[in-house]
């Protein structure tokens, strides 16, 4: 089976269960049917499709991104999947953090503050640069580049609140989309990315 037809196979089993999902033996379901594209999206995502929360960025015209970088040593505990790479070395990353939101801030027309967006993201990643990611997560912890992305993503909406810079009500703070993209090279990349609240 080639992939588009294992592709065309999952949409159709899909696509059976969310007829079987509307019907009951009494006509139509009452319960909401779990079977629009974003509960189907969270659902291969590996969650259950019933979240309120975004499964993909929503349209945010606006963008302002910060790029910093790290040097790190890790090691994938000599795990054999990765090859080589399995012992302990060295990586320098190039971070991209990447703020999105739908509006301009309605006084100082931006995104967010540049000076408080660019000390935040240097404050999380000083925790990891010059550092072994061994010591910093533990023993047995695969820092994987996807890995580091959540990471940097969680530590920068942890700054957002500390400096309490999300918006919570008031239009002047920011309350949009983070994206954490870190470069290994100009041939390979990972990305995270979610709201920032």
């Amino acid at each position: 089976m080639t992939g588009l037809q294992r592709l065309l196979h999952v949409i159709s089993l899909m696509t059976l269960l969310c007829i079987s999902a509307k019907a009951s033996m009494f006509g139509v379901a009452n319960a909401r049917p779990k079977c629009f594209a974003s509960d189907l999206i969270s659902q291969l995502r590996g969650g259950d499709g019933g979240s309120d929360a975004p499964t993909s960025r929503p349209h945010l015209p606006y963008t302002l991104a910060i790029r910093d970088s790290i040097m790190i040593a890790h090691s994938f505990h000599n795990n054999p999947n990765f090859g080589p790479a399995g012992g302990l070395h060295g990586a320098t990353y190039t971070v991209d953090v990447e703020f999105a939101s739908k509006e301009l801030h309605p006084e100082c027309n931006w995104v967010i503050d540049i000076g408080a967006a660019s000390e935040m993201v240097a404050d999380v990643l000083q925790q990891y640069n010059y550092k072994n990611l061994d010591e910093v997560f533990g023993e047995g912890v695969m820092t994987t580049t996807e890995f580091m992305c959540k990471a940097v993503f969680d530590g920068v909406v942890k700054k957002l609140k500390e400096k309490q810079l999300i918006n919570e009500g008031d239009e002047k703070l920011f309350g949009g989309w983070i994206k954490v993209t870190l470069w290994e090279s100009h041939k390979a990349w990972a990305s995270f990315e979610g709201p920032a609240s």
